[in-house]
């Protein structure tokens, strides 16, 4: 299986990358030696400049326009999204299409989620952040982030991994071993540092260090010789580890069973391992280190070069010459970065994130992704570039990154982040008030299958080999491609300036150009791929449909390539006047994945698909639903066409439209509400692509009418500050949505540009955690609620007899399917009995989940 360029094609591609950065770089210090004090040194100002202009370039509508194109289109000929991160399609010219469906089913669709809005909530309950601190820690791990006495000094006990320590003092220096017996007191955490605490007996404990070397008890303190146990007590008068603050007031929630209905946000697509991609030297710092912010949160070597100006790609993404240079010192000033717009810069740091779980986030999808060609383009690397590598690799340090909260908090399996591979495990860890987080994949060679001139580059049994060693690496959601044509599927391609770049790699990873043609007259009006260049349209031969705005689909993929990709690739074919359409569509052997992805309860994402590729999969699906197979299908971040919508929902799928800007946002869940199908429950998700190279949320401007006001209350009553890092404070007026931590801000703002409407926003978004667990369910085998699907109702006495005492909650559902109310220990039903359709049914359960009694009502 292959799935990077010949060995002389890459070695080509190196030496030619290579040349350009060597020689770009040159050329830049050579041109302009001036000092850091006139580089782009802060975010701020740019940002300025960006509100002066938002009320126009934000998407709008005017009179007279209505429908999806409200969002879109001024009504005097352009448009006001260039991203298209507003639209509800981010696949280009579809997101113009017209609505698929009729006023009426949209009427009755927005009904039906209005109804549901007021069902009888779920209960939920205060969680403490952690266990109670104890006067004398009780295990190794115990005293994380605590206060104890110590050699006679009091030293924060700040967690580097599990059972290992920094001892930070109150003058702000960490207890190091020094030369001979002897310990210092260092300025910086180090390996000397570094202590391993090992249990000697209640209340005692022992530190090594990696290479052997302990603490000993001396007259005046600490030394360094044989390990002696110290015991330890809680006392006063230590330092705070300086990291980054969550500035969030109150007690997560969590249920007040574990087998409840569940309340909370859901962001289907993460990229929280892309410090690793593309060879791991193009997402500057990794979102965490043990030796905390101040190690982790710092620019890449080469944006230091040059006083700041090596940073090339960077200044490529965010629109300046190369050159152009920024302020490179991320903590503890932050003067440039984080922001919307920097996009090689960290927005996932752990202490970020854990600020969006504080406020109510809940499910959390991190994707391991990988670019082989791209990879090879980029110069700077020190990971492999298969893509199969980099998810193993990323996999592991979502590991690892478990294993480090669970270290900040206590011990293993204490930690808010909770790596889950089935829904039944996740609704056990939001109502345990932590944040379950999903595995996903999203390469555009997954699992080693490839296609080189037509030709599968893996066989069906190689292609399930690797998913199950997905399937046990934890991945749980899964697209069938990114950017390229593979033996699965077409892809959809990328339009604009950006489009025959992506097309050159398409060349390089598959040896074929896109296949791009006229779209069938059958299809739909904006049922179509991304047009391509050149074409007859551009040339006077046939009608034309410009891009949106010249739409950038792929800013990093034209950053690179604009930089480093010129590797003599013949130019692209002329292709016919748009629409187009990919004619690689699902192959026979992307089918058999799509069976085995529901085999192994995978929940399956459409996006990026040619449009004949996504049609085909959701035909085979609703085929296979038919004949009582079990698909879960989840679209992500909008690169689906609107067609595809309304058909994921009936299939009981879920949908998270790209979040974007809070006010295109607002449009797309209205357009989504007349979608919804009435045999399933409906929550709303938004999928950040945060860490994946997608623009993130622009501020509204402290000048709107209706700004976030700070503090405000976020989902489940905790108390939600402006967000401190460091010596910068971030304001979701002014900063939009700079890194993860500003999702629960991006919420609040959305509420207010919904306006009226902002609490039944707040309520989907709030269900949207429920939403996907109930696909997942369904992907899992559970039948969907007989209350919602009267076809499904059994004679109440066929409900009585299925429902034994001593039934686990887990095989209840597995025999009567999933109930249609989950509240607290009673789970509710539909059944029927002579002369009526409907008759509710309550299953009474335990504590610990087994069945006790039912009874109608």
């Amino acid at each position: 299986m292959t799935t990077t360029p010949h060995p002389a094609r890459r070695v080509l591609i190196s030496l030619l990358a290579a040349a350009g950065l060597v020689g770009a770089g040159a050329l830049t210090v050579a041109h302009d030696p001036t000092p850091s004090a006139n580089l782009s040194s802060t975010y701020d100002s740019q940002a300025r400049q960006r509100a002066e202009v938002v009320a126009e370039r934000r998407p709008h509508s005017h009179p007279g326009v209505g429908g999806i194109t409200a969002a879109l289109d001024d009504g005097h000929g352009h448009v006001h999204d260039p991203a298209t991160k507003n639209a509800i399609s981010r696949s280009g010219e579809a997101a113009t299409a017209p609505d698929p469906t009729t006023p009426r089913q949209r009427a009755a669709s927005r009904a039906r989620a209005e109804a549901q809005r007021t069902l009888a909530e779920p209960r939920l309950t205060e969680v403490p952040l952690r266990s109670k601190r104890r006067v004398v820690p009780e295990s190794r791990y115990a005293m994380a982030g605590g206060c104890y006495t110590l050699g006679g000094r009091p030293l924060t006990f700040q967690a580097t991994g599990l059972g290992t320590y920094l001892l930070y003092a109150a003058d702000r220096t960490f207890l190091a071993a020094s030369s001979g017996d002897t310990t210092t007191w260092a300025a910086a955490p180090s390996p000397d540092a570094d202590w391993t605490v090992r249990g000697a007996g209640r209340g005692r404990f022992t530190f090594t260090l990696a290479d052997g070397r302990a603490l000993r008890r001396t007259a005046s303190g600490v030394g360094m010789g044989t390990a002696e146990p110290f015991a330890l007590r809680r006392t006063e008068g230590c330092a705070a580890f300086p990291e980054v603050e969550t500035n969030v007031d109150g007690r997560p929630f969590g249920g007040a069973t574990s087998f409840q209905e569940v309340r909370g946000y859901v962001d289907p697509h993460v990229h929280g391992q892309t410090h690793e991609f593309l060879g791991g030297r193009v997402i500057c710092s990794p979102p965490f280190h043990k030796y905390g912010a101040a190690a982790a949160l710092v620019d890449c070597p080469d944006h230091q070069l040059a006083d700041g100006r090596g940073a090339l790609l960077e200044d490529v993404l965010a629109g300046h010459a190369p050159g152009t240079g920024h302020d490179p010192v991320g903590w503890p000033t932050f003067s440039y970065w984080p922001n919307p717009h920097s996009l090689t810069h960290q927005q996932v740091y752990y202490k970020w994130l854990e600020r969006s779980w504080r406020a109510g986030l809940r499910i959390h999808t991190s994707l391991l992704t990988e670019n082989h060609i791209l990879c090879t383009v980029y110069p700077l690397k020190k990971n492999s570039c298969d893509d199969r590598d980099a998810v193993r690799l990323q996999a592991k340090d979502m590991r690892a990154m478990q294993d480090y909260i669970d270290a900040q908090y206590g011990g293993p399996g204490r930690g808010w982040y909770r790596i889950v591979t089935d829904p039944f495990q996740a609704r056990k860890v939001i109502n345990q008030g932590k944040l379950a987080v999903v595995m996903g994949m999203e390469t555009s060679v997954p699992l080693g299958c490839n296609v080189q001139l037509g030709r599968p580059t893996c066989t069906e049994e190689q292609m399930l080999t690797e998913l199950t060693e997905m399937k046990q690496l934890g991945v749980s959601q899964m697209e069938l491609t990114n950017k390229f044509d593979n033996a699965f599927t077409g892809v959809a391609g990328d339009a604009g300036t950006i489009g025959p770049l992506t097309n050159s790699a398409n060349f390089l990873s598959t040896g074929s150009f896109l296949r791009m043609q006229q779209c069938p007259a059958s299809n739909p009006p904006g049922t179509e791929d991304r047009l391509q260049s050149p074409n007859l349209g551009d040339l006077g031969g046939g009608q034309q449909q410009t891009p949106i705005g010249g739409a950038q689909q792929d800013a990093i993929f034209g950053a690179i390539w604009k930089l480093f990709g010129d590797v003599g690739v013949q130019p692209a074919p002329v292709y016919p006047a748009g629409p187009h359409c990919n004619q690689l569509g699902l192959s026979p052997l992307g089918q058999k994945l799509l069976s085995a992805m529901i085999d192994q309860k995978i929940l399956f994402d459409p996006d990026h698909m040619s449009v004949a590729g996504r049609n085909a999969a959701l035909d085979y699906l609703e085929q296979q639903q038919a004949a009582g197979r079990s698909p879960g299908v989840v679209s992500s971040h909008s690169w689906s066409t609107p067609d595809a919508y309304p058909r994921i929902y009936r299939l009981g799928g879920f949908v998270a439209p790209y979040a974007g800007d809070s006010t295109g946002f607002v449009e797309k869940w209205r357009q989504h509400l007349g979608w919804t199908d009435s045999r399933y429950y409906f929550g709303f998700g938004f999928g950040s692509d945060m860490n994946g190279f997608g623009a993130q949320g622009d501020p509204r401007g402290a000048g709107a009418s209706n700004p976030v006001t700070y503090p405000f209350t976020g989902l489940g009553g905790v108390t939600v500050d402006r967000q401190r890092s460091g010596e910068r404070v971030f304001d979701v007026n002014t900063d939009g949505v700079a890194h993860y931590g500003l999702y629960a801000d991006w919420v609040e703002d959305a509420e207010h540009v919904a306006g009226a409407e902002g609490g039944a926003l707040a309520a989907d978004l709030s269900r949207g955690a429920e939403a996907y667990l109930q696909t997942w369910e369904r992907a899992w085998g559970l039948a969907p609620d007989s209350c919602r699907n009267p076809g499904l109702r059994t004679s109440v006495r066929t409900f009585i007899r299925a429902a034994d005492p001593g039934l686990r909650a887990r095989a209840l559902m597995r025999r009567v399917g999933q109930p249609w109310q989950r509240l607290g220990r009673e789970f509710t039903y539909c059944a029927t009995k002579p002369g009526r359709e409907r008759v509710l049914m309550t299953v009474e359960l335990s504590r610990g989940g087994t069945v006790v009694g039912v009874r109608r009502g």
